[in-house]
């Protein structure tokens, strides 16, 4: 492998304060969290933080505290992509400059690229920073998929484009990566409910979000499977389907700050045009959620 950032990736949320400023107690805690329940590495800035409605200042001071609050513990990774090509190596060489392990940069959305112009894209990043690159593929947010034989391009041109997040529930494409990209190159599921079938097809394991709450298991359930007992890895993915579909019926990251929040751990704010859960939303979600929420 590249680069090892291990199984579990938790893509975390950023809390914010009554006054929607990041709230860097509650993020102190949630980052002690993470570490205790199973996470081999932490995202941030990622979508699920709500990247979209923060400054770069405010990503740049959160991986600075999250740095330091993770201590060499675990790895750190910074969500750095745009649709400005521009901006991305920025971001990205602001990342390299303050100690990131790893950034993550996203296939670039509203100005739809053809394979040629990712490709550009791309290596331009991976030409500005050494830094250890995952790709990320979200084609329903971005609007393009990126295809297997693009991505096995940039993997073969560049070696610290290291691995790819995809969110795409078409399981051939996996099938497809495995054929055409390195040996060494890394998979993770960008979808909690089909990291047991990637995983099943040579994927590493998942960039999460349902690990903020059954992070623990998520890691069991990896595990099992990669030593041979299928049968269980498949008896505790059918356990936790449903959370891992329930958190996903508004908006991420809307449910898991829910979740988060009943914890103890958050106190439950997001920035426009994110809105909480209605009561309806709520009592469904809870009807799932309440077994876990510890």
């Amino acid at each position: 492998m590249r680069y090892n950032a291990g199984e579990v990736i938790t893509a975390m949320i950023t809390p914010f304060d009554e006054n929607l400023k990041v709230d860097y107690a509650a993020l102190e805690k949630l980052v002690n969290h993470l570490i205790e329940t199973g996470s081999d590495a932490i995202l941030v800035a990622g979508t699920t933080g709500e990247c979209p409605t923060l400054t770069h200042e405010e990503e740049w001071d959160v991986l600075r505290f999250v740095l330091k609050t993770v201590n060499n513990r675990i790895k750190v990774i910074m969500g750095t992509g745009s649709n400005c090509t521009a901006t991305a190596i920025m971001t990205a060489k602001k990342a390299e400059e303050l100690g990131a392990d790893a950034i993550l940069t996203v296939v670039p959305y509203y100005n739809k690229p053809n394979p040629r112009g990712l490709i550009a894209h791309f290596g331009a990043i991976a030409d500005a920073v050494k830094l250890p690159i995952i790709l990320y593929n979200i084609p329903g947010r971005t609007g393009v998929n990126m295809l297997p034989a693009t991505i096995a391009e940039l993997a073969e041109k560049h070696y610290n484009i290291v691995a790819v997040k995809q969110s795409n529930g078409d399981l051939d494409l996996i099938s497809d990566m495995k054929k055409l990209c390195p040996e060494d190159f890394a998979i993770y599921s960008g979808d909690d409910s089909l990291t047991l079938p990637m995983i099943s097809l040579g994927a590493t394991g998942v960039i999460s979000v349902a690990s903020h709450v059954i992070g623990k298991e998520i890691k069991e359930m990896i595990t099992l499977f990669k030593n041979g007992k299928v049968q269980e890895a498949l008896e505790k993915h059918l356990e936790n389907y449903d959370f891992f579909k329930k958190i996903f019926m508004c908006p991420n990251p809307i449910p898991i700050k829910e979740a988060l929040s009943k914890m103890g751990i958050i106190k439950n704010h997001l920035r426009l045009p994110l809105v909480n859960m209605t009561e309806d939303e709520k009592a469904e979600f809870y009807k799932v959620a309440d077994k876990y929420i510890k």
